[in-house]
């Protein structure tokens, strides 16, 4: 978890609570409420307009791409997904002594875990995919 920052696990649980998966909408008292693409961008400071990134990706070295983006390799892959523990054990605790590199690199694990933590976890709820 970043310094600093806490999960309010009732508010968590309320919204989960109201959330319908068949529309993809949280139903409040007060309107129906969706998650669209632009608060995405605003949340994670994402570009919403520019080039589409589409086609195919064939990866031989998933080490090698966890090594790109990680900064660490994991040998515990299970076709292009990683391990949630590994991700924990690895990245649990950013220090102010961190280059602006290695925040990145932390940035994406943490990404990753809300990933395969919270907002689409595999039935398993211990991998996560690397892509």
């Amino acid at each position: 978890m970043l310094d600093g920052t806490k999960l309010k696990h009732a508010l968590i649980s309320t919204l989960l609570e109201r959330w319908e998966s068949k529309t993809h909408a949280f139903y409040l008292p007060c309107s129906e409420c969706m998650i669209t693409l632009d608060n995405v961008a605003l949340q994670l400071d994402l570009l919403v307009d520019g080039l589409v990134v589409i086609g195919v990706i064939r990866v031989s070295d998933w080490s090698a791409i966890c090594h790109q983006l990680l900064g660490k390799m994991s040998d515990k892959f299970s076709g292009s997904r990683i391990e949630m523990k590994w991700l924990k054990d690895n990245f649990s605790h950013l220090d102010n002594s961190f280059s602006e590199v290695e925040r990145q690199q932390f940035t994406r694990a943490f990404i990753l875990r809300l990933i395969g933590g919270l907002l689409m976890p595999s039935k398993s709820l211990n991998l996560v995919h690397l892509r």
